[in-house]
């Protein structure tokens, strides 16, 4: 992976940040970050924005703009987004439900045979977060003292979801089936509301 590819990897999962710390993290001096970042901000992929500090110079902290989130992919999402429409066309609202409903109740069997054999929360969810990861949504799980937070850094269907937002609350309803209705799954970000991410914070009732 090229040096400019690693550089938005991470802003696409960490969010904004100094080049001090990609420097450190790439093992790269500061100078050779700042001449990436402003390559990619002039390629309009990245912009940036100060941060005041108590003590000497604001903080300048890089970001990917629109077209910056726009390099990962959305798997064969005009054609996702088409095939939607076709649906409609042809079938209405209730054909389209239904394609909804079947591709949720695949996905939910899919993801209750992998995790059979996991008998407690944070089993299930650490096998549930890989999934998410082989699927595209360069997911991941934080552990706190409030429980569990499933973050989702990418969507690969972000502009069919956008088209039809059924899909999303599909997701949502997969993940409850999934767990159970002795777990409280809340979505506190969401991407395709102008987030840079979905977050999903799952406790215990």
């Amino acid at each position: 992976m090229k040096t400019i590819e690693k550089i938005l990897y991470h802003i696409k999962c960490d969010g904004p940040v100094t080049a001090k710390v990609l420097a450190d993290k790439f093992q790269l001096t500061t100078m050779g970050v700042r001449q990436h970042l402003q390559a990619m901000e002039e390629q309009g992929l990245v912009d940036s924005y100060d941060v005041k500090v108590k003590v000497g110079r604001p903080t300048r902290h890089w970001q990917l703009t629109s077209q910056g989130h726009h390099r990962f992919s959305d798997h064969h999402s005009e054609l996702a987004v088409q095939t939607l429409d076709a649906v409609n066309d042809l079938f209405g609202q209730q054909g389209l439900q239904a394609i909804i409903a079947k591709r949720e109740q695949q996905t939910l069997h899919h993801y209750q045979a992998a995790i059979s054999d996991c008998h407690d929360l944070k089993s299930k969810l650490v096998t549930l977060t890989e999934l998410r990861q082989h699927d595209g949504y360069m997911a991941e799980l934080i552990c706190d003292d409030n429980g569990f937070l499933l973050i989702e850094n990418h969507c690969p269907i972000c502009l069919a979801a956008s088209h039809c937002p059924s899909l999303c609350q599909s997701e949502l309803a997969i993940f409850q089936q999934l767990l159970g209705n002795s777990t409280l799954i809340q979505r506190q970000e969401h991407i395709i509301t102008g987030q840079r991410r979905c977050a999903y914070r799952i406790t215990s009732k």
